[in-house]
């Protein structure tokens, strides 16, 4: 198997694009350094095809978590290829619009309102804008990763590691303003004590309380409860980011699982299955508060966005789609775990079972993990430390993935045990959080 046609593109890619690609997410020095396919020309259900025609099952990201019915899914794509030809942009607005603000607030009875944006980084910058506009406040409290704008990365104005432990490490908050310093400060989940000292240290200051409602651990001593009494009882905007764990756990937002309603919640990613799509919903009176302020674009009206939207959450309605997920995370979870436990690998594992996670212990935990992803990719699959559960997962596909799986790990305990695990390294250690390239 050889990637030289990637490869090639990819040294191109770097020299007119900064950072090589558009998601740090998707940098192939994430993965493989020198080696990860980085392109692909086909895409269908889980496998993908690269520029050198390898053909992989992907068991890693899908989409970075947006494909959860699949790639390339035929209802979803028949809806959008509908509204082409249609017109996906005119001078009048798309109807679709409508129908999905409907439907998002009959999952969501608590919501009332809704507005769109096409990413989920510019999607959150909306409910931050709103919440401030509405409370007439500045300062934001939040748990969690946000993306990218400015009113998140001024966490780290104050401090050079604020971000660290808020799932990427190493965010520099180079180019946002330092009159933004102190404006954001992050609590830790599941330490409601955090959340406490920060709101009662900023007395009718806090605009917003901003928060994953679950990503990797389930919520503790009534945690979800008690951030909501403390967002009401200061007065602040409760957003709760389902840009991720929506959409896996059920058809909607992860909350609903809790009984605890937020004032706006948003959504990207699963929403609309690989086409570019979110929506910010909320209370009637606080979303009216986007008219106090100016929030407007124009590509957040074109029609296929929405298209895809109402496709994808018909789908997840009518084929249980979240059950799937989680059957399918879990035999994934379990298949790890006792592959670790055969082979005398040291591992840690944790996540919603449609969102696994599996962690390398020891001193060499980025070197063990590139080696993995190597080795995989071997053996036909894209593989990292992560799995993101799709509809179109099979058992099938599960089984052959362990099968390799419990084969790589062998490998990798015999490669610690004698000392050459690096030396099998075909390239370098794949990177861990924001890093330059130079």
């Amino acid at each position: 198997m050889t990637t030289d046609i990637s490869q090639t593109l990819y040294l191109r890619g770097k020299s007119r694009i900064p950072g090589g690609t558009q998601l740090l997410s998707k940098r192939p020095e994430m993965f493989l350094p020198g080696l990860w396919p980085s392109y692909y020309r086909r895409a269908r259900g889980v496998d993908v095809w690269d520029l050198d025609g390898n053909r992989y099952i992907d068991m890693s990201y899908n989409g970075i978590g947006a494909c959860v019915l699949g790639a390339a899914d035929a209802d979803v794509d028949a809806a959008v290829k509908a509204a082409i030809d249609a017109g996906s942009m005119s001078t009048l607005n798309a109807p679709e619009e409508v129908e999905l603000a409907e439907l998002l607030c009959e999952l969501h009875p608590w919501a009332g309102m809704v507005r769109y944006a096409r990413s989920g980084g510019e999607a959150m910058a909306i409910a931050v804008r709103i919440a401030r506009a509405e409370t007439g406040r500045d300062h934001i409290a939040f748990c969690g990763y946000h993306g990218w704008h400015d009113w998140y990365l001024a966490a780290n104005l104050a401090e050079d590691h604020a971000l660290d432990g808020h799932l990427l490490p190493g965010l520099e908050p180079t180019g946002v303003p330092r009159g933004l310093q102190g404006s954001a400060i992050p609590f830790k989940y599941n330490q409601i004590e955090d959340l406490s000292s920060i709101a009662a240290s900023l007395p009718g200051k806090l605009a917003a309380v901003v928060m994953e409602p679950i990503r990797n651990d389930e919520p503790k001593d009534n945690f979800l409860y008690r951030v909501r009494e403390i967002a009401s009882r200061v007065g602040a905007v409760l957003i709760f980011d389902e840009i991720t764990a929506g959409w896996r756990l059920n058809t909607g937002g992860a909350h609903l699982l809790y009984g605890v309603a937020p004032d706006i919640a948003v959504f990207g990613k699963a929403i609309s299955n690989g086409y570019a799509m979110s929506a910010v919903i909320g209370k009637a009176e606080v979303m009216e508060a986007a008219q106090k302020s100016f929030i407007s674009s124009t590509y957040w009206t074109e029609r296929v966005g929405p298209a895809a939207a109402l496709a994808t959450i018909r789908k997840h309605l009518r084929c249980n789609v979240p059950q799937h997920l989680k059957t399918i995370g879990q035999l994934v979870q379990d298949g790890w775990k006792t592959a670790a436990e055969r082979a005398n690998l040291e591992v840690s594992i944790g996540g919603i079972p449609p969102l696994g996670h599996l962690y390398f212990k020891g001193d060499l935990q980025r070197e063990v993990r590139t080696l993995f992803t190597q080795l995989m990719l071997d053996r036909g699959f894209l593989a990292t430390n992560a799995f993101y559960a799709t509809l179109a997962h099979r058992e099938q596909h599960v089984t052959s993935y362990l099968g390799a799986v419990e084969e790589v790990f062998r490998i990798i305990v015999r490669a610690l045990r004698d000392g050459s695990l690096t030396s099998q390294l075909r390239g370098a250690v794949a990177h861990a959080g924001f890093q330059r390239l130079t």
